[in-house]
């Protein structure tokens, strides 16, 4: 046991990240499902979204006093941290920048483009079916995905930076998956697609990319 407690469902998107890091990190995460809706879980996050993570062991691993955390990213970029994989997170300030600058975007800008066309075409949502509406939500999740494209291809190296896989890799992967899986008109990204055929050889992404849902 590690101690290391991830609250949240197996299918999101979110959890799964952390899950991949973990696996990243040879970690034992032990998830659980949660009620997001519930007191005692709006004590942890006061959001009411998954993942939280709990940590019960202390800076030497031993069991110490819980610590929990919310958002997907803050929680990946902990546990590089807490494990000292600067390969993952460097602590080279400019090019840990980049990989937080990475990360920052995609949970932000590129969260934002697919969200109305990934809750209409994947989750049929009601409240997300005007046509035009997911249209342009379409088109604005192939512009940044062409975003994505051409990092990569300027990077001139297997991964979003270059030569090594760091986190940002690990959620722009997961995002570039739920791009793939939505069934919308896909732009041609060639250098998109070469990076995730490249990323199904981690472990980690191969359990909590595709065999894990859109």
């Amino acid at each position: 046991m590690s101690g290391l407690r991830v609250l949240g469902r197996a299918a999101s998107i979110n959890v799964r990240k952390v899950l991949w890091v973990g696996v990243e990190l040879g970690l034992d995460l032990q998830r659980e499902d949660c009620d997001v809706k519930a007191d005692a879980f709006r004590a942890l996050n006061p959001n009411a979204m998954m993942p939280v993570l709990i940590d019960e062991t202390d800076a030497a691993g031993q069991a110490g006093a819980p610590f929990s955390m919310w958002e997907s990213n803050s929680i990946c970029r902990h546990l590089a941290r807490r494990e000292g994989r600067v390969d993952l997170l460097p602590d080279e300030p400019r090019q840990g920048a980049l990989v937080e600058m990475w990360m920052d975007w995609q949970g932000g800008e590129l969260n934002n483009s697919w969200r109305y066309a990934f809750m209409g075409t994947v989750r049929k949502s009601a409240q997300h079916q005007d046509v035009a509406l997911i249209d342009a939500s379409v088109a604005n999740w192939n512009r940044h995905m062409a975003m994505l494209d051409a990092q990569l291809a300027r990077a001139g190296g297997p991964f979003v930076l270059g030569e090594t896989f760091t986190l940002a890799d690990v959620v722009l992967g997961l995002s570039a998956h739920r791009w793939r899986a939505a069934p919308i008109a896909h732009a041609d990204l060639p250098a998109v697609e070469a990076w995730y055929q490249r990323l199904l050889a981690r472990p980690g992404f191969a359990t909590h990319g595709p065999a894990a849902g859109p």
